[in-house]
This record gives C-alpha cells, structure tokens and sequence, in this order.
C-alpha cells in the first residue's frame, strides 16, 4: 500500500510510477493506493498518472473494504521481456 495523505498531488508524479515498478519487480500484480478523500485533487492526479502507465492494466476505486473513495486499487499487468515499464517520457 502506498499511503499519499502526507504528500502534495505533484509529489506523487514520480512516488506512483516508482512504488508501482517496485510492485512489479516483486510480483505484485493488485496493489493499493491512498489519497484520501479531500477535495479530490490528489485522487485526479493519482488517476491521470495511472492513464498513462503502460504497466497498469486497471484501476478502481475502493470498497467499503479497501478505503472506500479514498483509496484506489490498481491492477498491473505482469512485465514480459522487453517491456519498457516506465512509460512514455514525459
């Protein structure tokens, strides 16, 4: 779980694609990101950057399990070779 509540939303352009390869490398394939509910900033930048990241395959909000709307849950798709799993400079 990567929890963002004590990060700024631009923080969170390098933190998400990073925690999410570490995820990867360790064959984790459904993780869970925190953002608290708030104003709703942070969770649109934290979805914005999953858009664009060729390893995540999809994304949901949580449960009333999983942190309700205050948490994501993001499903990676496994790294195959040569995969370039940073996605497109930006």
């Amino acid at each position: 779980m990567l929890d963002l509540h004590t990060f700024r939303p631009r923080d969170a352009v390098d933190l998400v694609p990073d925690y999410l390869n570490a995820c990867l490398e360790r064959g984790l394939l459904r993780v869970r990101i925190v953002h608290g509910k708030g104003t709703g900033q942070l969770r649109e930048t934290v979805h914005a950057i999953l858009r664009r990241l060729p390893i995540v395959e999809s994304f949901r909000l949580g449960d009333e399990f999983s942190g309700g709307w205050g948490a994501t849950i993001v499903y990676l798709r496994p790294a195959g070779p040569g995969r370039d799993r940073r996605g497109p400079a930006e």
